[in-house]
């Protein structure tokens, strides 16, 4: 999920440098929204591993 963010992240860097700012605003959204949905899972299974008793990765 992170690596999808940071792909989108970049192509929103390289059309923002070309000029295309409907395609770069449009990808920095996506990478946006999947960033958080990362991090919100990433807090969830750090939930999940501590109510079960298994020490963080």
């Amino acid at each position: 999920m992170l690596r999808w963010a940071l792909i989108f992240l970049i192509i929103a860097i390289i059309a923002a440098v070309f000029g295309f700012g409907g395609i770069a605003g449009a990808s920095a959204d996506i990478a946006k929204v999947l960033f958080y949905i990362f991090l919100v899972l990433l807090v969830i299974s750090a939930l999940v591993a501590a109510f079960r008793g298994k020490p963080p990765v």
